[in-house]
């Protein structure tokens, strides 16, 4: 098991138990472009057998197919629900990451995918001072 899978597993599972210290600032709105669910970035994950391991802990990761590789080579991900109008068809039933998306408090790369409606407004370091 490499490193980059154990940081995934424990950076997910602190997602749910443990508020996490940094905060962006999310402006603007759901354009309904899709792209959220079109290009996840699946920090850390490297392999297949990696992305196998996190579906069978988070058997809501079994939504998701891998479509390639970032800058990092770190997975891209889609989702299989998702129509081509850009919709979620189970709408009603997706998940908690879904529901919450996009997150107020996160603690990795804070990026939103390209054309999306919300925008993610970054503190320097002399904005805390």
């Amino acid at each position: 098991m490499s490193i980059d899978l154990i940081k995934s597993i424990y950076y997910e599972i602190l997602s749910y138990f443990i508020p996490q210290k940094i905060k962006y600032k999310v402006e603007g709105s759901c354009n309904k472009c899709g792209n959220c669910c079109r290009q996840i970035r699946a920090y850390g994950l490297k392999t297949e057998n990696e992305f196998k391991f996190m579906q069978l802990i988070f058997p809501w990761y079994k939504r998701f197919f891998i479509t390639g590789k970032d800058e990092n080579n770190d997975f891209v991900l889609s989702c299989k629900y998702l129509t081509k109008d850009g919709i979620c068809s189970v709408y009603t039933r997706r998940p908690f990451v879904c529901r919450n998306y996009p997150a107020k408090i996160i603690h990795f790369n804070a990026e939103m995918p390209n054309n999306c409606g919300y925008k993610i407004m970054k503190k320097e370091f002399k904005d805390y001072l």
